[in-house]
């Protein structure tokens, strides 16, 4: 334990302990299984002194004093606060609205149950209407109010209608790519994950985001010059849903994004990247594979199916059916480039005969995996086999050893 406290059945828990098991719905005390009349807690002193003591006198174990925790937040104060910000934003006050926003903060940083208890009262959208009413000024001359929003609003999704339309106006758009341009680091890494936040939740901030002077130029930049893995993900999640063939201007936008030099900057990153990054890569990569100037670029690379062929099975379920849908998009689509006079165009499957896919597919198709992508890796392997016998220079015998039931 490290915050006490007492509920009415007179039985003490750990604070932490047991706003879980009331937030996962349940309603009884878990020792005597009464129904709680109410959810209030007493914070018990006593016992809270007992356990720093115990933990000072400990401290040659590697023990160390718990600091006295801080009362959780209210509602009520976090509506007080709200009121407060709303009239200082209504009257331009700049400084007030600064500094309630970093009480805000420091609630936040205090506990998670704080964070959830601001979110659940409205803040989210009297936060966004702060920003908004402010950006302009903040890309005028400093923007120190408006990156203290954001570093709030990072954890503050969904923000509610009314919280996204704000956030998603042009004005708040221009801020945030301003941010995403001329920000410090960490202001950087917030502006990204508010604009991923943001795409994720309407088609309509994505049209109106992809406008915006600059916005593509600073994703990519994130992703060529790193400032860290947090603002890597943000910024390739925002890509994916600038160029989700669900949106009208993917034909606009992954040309854009092939001629800043984005495949091989992705390539690079499945080279040795993460789980999670590579999953938002393929993600990414499988996008760009929709449009035909994005095979171009992909046919290019000499590493691309040498990297798909790696990532199949060996990072995640998601990561081997994006790179069995990327594969099957270039394999599909490899005679595009036969009409244009290239005598390689069945390179890319050459090259995939060469590293194994075939016994890769194999395997895949025997650990099982989705309708869609059983279907592609089916299409794949009865185009590989046509190669390969066109080809006939490839032992059949080592396709088959590492398939253990027919299909």
């Amino acid at each position: 334990m490290k915050d006490p406290v007492t509920l009415s059945t007179g039985i003490t828990y750990d604070r932490e302990s047991i706003d879980k098991w009331i937030e996962d719905g349940n309603l009884t005390c878990p020792v005597t299984n009464q129904v709680l009349p109410s959810f209030d807690q007493i914070p018990n002193h006593s016992l809270r002194k007992m356990i720093q003591d115990w933990g000072f006198e400990n401290r040659s174990y590697g023990f160390e004093r718990i600091p006295t925790p801080r009362v959780p937040v209210t509602p009520y104060e976090v509506s007080e606060i709200c009121k407060r910000v709303k009239a200082a934003t209504q009257r331009g006050e700049k400084r007030k609205c600064q500094e309630l926003v970093r009480k805000i903060k420091n609630w936040g940083k205090e506990s998670e149950r704080n964070k959830r208890c601001v979110e659940e009262n409205g803040a989210g959208c009297v936060l966004s209407a702060c920003f908004e009413s402010f950006a302009s000024a903040a890309m005028e001359k400093d923007g120190d109010l408006t990156g203290e929003i954001l570093s709030v609003l990072v954890w503050m999704f969904p923000l509610g209608e009314e919280g996204q339309s704000r956030l998603g106006s042009i004005k708040s758009l221009n801020c945030l790519v301003w941010f995403l341009k001329s920000g410090d680091l960490s202001a950087r890494q917030n502006a990204a994950l508010v604009l991923k936040n943001l795409l994720a939740l309407d088609q309509r901030h994505v049209n109106a985001s992809v406008e915006i002077e600059g916005v593509v130029e600073s994703l990519v930049k994130l992703i060529k010059e790193p400032i860290c893995p947090t603002a890597t993900k943000a910024s390739l999640m925002a890509i994916f849903y600038m160029t989700s063939s669900s949106s009208d201007l993917n034909e606009k936008m992954i040309p854009t994004f092939v001629e800043m030099g984005l495949v091989s900057l992705i390539i690079e990153i499945l080279v040795d990247g993460d789980k999670s990054i590579c999953e938002k890569a393929l993600g990414v990569l499988s996008h760009i594979c929709d449009c035909k100037e994005g095979r171009e670029k992909v046919y290019e690379n000499a590493l691309i199916v040498t990297v798909l062929i790696t990532k199949i099975v060996s990072v995640s379920n998601l990561a081997s059916e994006l790179s069995v849908s990327i594969l099957w998009k270039l394999f599909k689509n490899h005679k595009e480039r036969s009409g244009d006079g290239d005598d390689d165009a069945g390179g890319v499957v050459v090259e995939a005969l060469q590293m194994g896919a075939i016994q890769k597919l194999l395997v895949l198709l025997q650990v099982g995996c989705g309708h869609s992508t059983k279907e592609k890796l089916k299409e794949l392997l009865k185009l590989l086999n046509q190669f390969r016998v066109k080809l006939g220079c490839f032992d059949s015998s080592e396709d088959l050893k590492y398939l253990k039931k027919p299909y």
